[in-house]
């Protein structure tokens, strides 16, 4: 049997091999047909493409004759893809159904974008330099021959990869009206490949920059957790603010600009220079979540500033960031799940200071959070990123260490059956009181169910009335 690890080492070779294959067999019934765009660029550059796309003469119902077993996802723009053929190899687990397939586009040229994002209309072509004129930018613009090595290079590309330049194909600021995510896509890939962006692009961003807003919030998102977790956060909102983004899409980041600390805890500068440090310490790869929890811990921090007589202060700054950061998470359309995550690390992102002096069954709790590995990360990336101290850090992972499984997740002592057999009326008091059993359970106090029947019934009445 093929081991996962294994399966998602051999993965990208069979995916560029089956578009190997895909390109020679449309060329044997007479299409002309290329390798396209970001695997091009990757190729070249030495990186191993994450998919592989395909440009060729053969319309659509042409390529889903002579490969049946296509998905149609995009014919009416001359998209269809094509699946990996069946393996006990060829679908590693979470790999998406594109990540198992590769694009095949016919050539074409689109015709108005009304919608600031997809063409009103396409016309399908025979010429490849039609379909290159209509793409993004230049080093995505490559079409490369497969069987001979040969690259083809219609719009610059080859230069510019060579330079380290991010430029439209043809004029940008018809570009980027066409589709408006293109502006957030030339900032991922000047972060990314640390490219520099070509003064007319950069200038034709900066004032197409309000109309970002016509592009989808769910696109926008992604964009955006992309530059987070590909390993040049700080890099990319950085560029994100000299093109003016940061300010239509995170008003709150950009609020973080020139709010001071307190030197004695933060030496490195202020709230959003502290935040580009954290962001450069992100792992890669990084969950979203940790990301963008980094990105808004102290989104707080700018509404609660103040100047008190012994330092600056930003009293309540915590909760403050957390209202902001849920009302960020859902102008994004983050689901429910990520929403919490990414609310829960914002929330308690202070609290490992308190971690030494915290009793056993609060500690115990803490770390038994969703997730804790993140809140961990987190407190760690914000040390490193401002005063340096790592005492509640090493603190807490000395403790967990000394704590056995058994002893952190402990089979409960009591249920609501007991409870019941007690007297007790079920309800929401039933919560409280088992809280209160594992607590004392957690501290090491109670270690047998008659010692916790015995707890609750010295200290909580089967009459509600009689409590005191």
């Amino acid at each position: 049997m093929i081991s996962s690890e294994h399966s998602r080492e051999q993965h990208p070779r069979m995916l560029k091999d089956f578009a190997i294959s895909i390109v020679r067999t449309l060329r044997e019934h007479g299409h002309q047909a290329y390798l396209v765009g970001g695997c091009v660029r990757d190729l070249l550059l030495g990186r191993e493409p994450a998919d592989y796309d395909v440009t060729t003469s053969a319309s659509p119902n042409e390529v889903m004759q002579i490969f049946p077993e296509t998905y149609a996802v995009g014919a009416q723009f001359g998209v269809v893809l094509v699946p990996l053929p069946a393996s006990p190899q060829a679908a590693p687990s979470g790999q998406s159904a594109h990540g198992n397939a590769v694009e095949v586009a016919t050539f074409r040229s689109d015709i108005g974008y009304s919608d600031g994002r997809h063409p009103d209309q396409i016309r399908f072509s025979g010429d490849p330099a039609e379909d290159v004129a209509r793409r993004d930018f230049t080093i995505n613009g490559l079409l490369l021959d497969p069987m001979t090595g040969e690259v083809l290079d219609l719009v610059g590309g080859r230069d510019d990869l060579n330079a380290g330049v991010i430029r439209t194909i043809g004029d940008p600021a018809r570009r980027f009206s066409e589709d408006k995510l293109r502006m957030l896509r030339a900032v991922r890939f000047a972060a990314r490949f640390g490219y520099t962006i070509e003064p007319g692009t950069f200038s034709a961003i900066q004032s197409l920059a309000p109309m970002i807003h016509q592009v989808s919030r769910e696109r926008v998102r992604d964009e955006l957790t992309k530059m987070l977790t590909e390993g040049h956060a700080r890099r990319a909102f950085l560029l994100l603010d000299d093109v003016g983004l940061l300010r239509e899409l995170l008003p709150e980041i950009e609020a973080m600009k020139g709010v001071e600390q307190p030197p004695q805890f933060h030496p490195e500068g202020d709230v959003f220079v502290h935040t580009l440090m954290l962001l450069d310490k992100l792992p890669h790869p990084c969950a979203a979540t940790l990301a963008w929890g980094a990105l808004l811990h102290d989104v707080g921090k700018p509404p609660t500033f103040r100047v008190a007589p012994d330092r600056i202060r930003f009293d309540g700054h915590v909760a403050v960031g957390v209202k902001m950061a849920e009302e960020i998470c859902r102008r994004l359309h983050f689901s429910n799940a990520d929403t919490a995550q990414i609310l829960a690390l914002v929330e308690n992102h202070m609290r490992f200071a308190d971690a030494p002096r915290m009793k056993d069954s609060t500690f115990k709790r803490f770390i038994r959070m969703p997730g804790f590995e993140q809140h961990l990360a987190l407190h760690r990336m914000d040390c490193e990123s401002s005063h340096g101290d790592l005492s509640s850090y090493n603190f807490t992972l000395q403790k967990m260490a000394s704590i056995p499984p058994e002893v952190m997740r402990p089979a409960p002592l009591i249920t609501g059956d007991d409870l019941i057999a007690l007297g007790h009326s079920p309800g929401p008091r039933f919560k409280e009181v088992l809280a209160a059993v594992e607590d004392e359970q957690l501290e090491g106090r109670l270690a047998d169910r008659e010692q916790a029947v015995e707890f609750v019934r010295c200290h909580f009445s089967a009459n509600p009335a009689s409590r005191k």
